[in-house]
């Protein structure tokens, strides 16, 4: 079964650092776009970062911008969210999701049309 698992998540006080991982199960990551998403309870899903396929794109919404960093590994196994000077305002579910295909569109993430999502990993960050 092809999927993409991402862990890392947890509780953090403000200020704080969490790494999130997007690893592949079935398939590598080889060539594919990867995107990290993050819904909060009542608000819509937000695209917050993205690497292109050949890992020479990226992309930070301005409300991480400076704060967090995407990377991949070298194995292309697993692409991480580095996640710094966490504020409460970041507290959401974070997804992962991947396509061989180009998903950026007018300096945006797009949120639909990805091939495979993860399920989703909670952040929550509060003293």
């Amino acid at each position: 079964q092809l999927q993409l698992v991402e862990s890392g998540g947890g509780l953090v006080q403000p200020r704080g650092s969490l790494r999130l991982s997007c690893a592949a199960s079935g398939f590598t990551l080889n060539y594919y776009a990867i995107g990290w998403f993050r819904q909060a309870p009542g608000k819509e899903r937000e695209g917050v970062s993205y690497i292109s396929n050949s890992d020479d794109i990226t992309y930070y919404a301005d409300s991480v911008k400076g704060r967090f960093t995407i990377s991949r590994d070298s194995a292309k196994t697993t692409v991480y969210l580095q996640m710094n000077s966490l504020k409460p305002e970041d507290t959401a579910v974070y997804y992962c999701a991947a396509d061989p295909w180009k998903r950026i569109q007018n300096g945006a993430v797009l949120t639909t049309g990805w091939r495979y999502w993860g399920q989703g990993t909670q952040v929550t960050v509060s003293s």
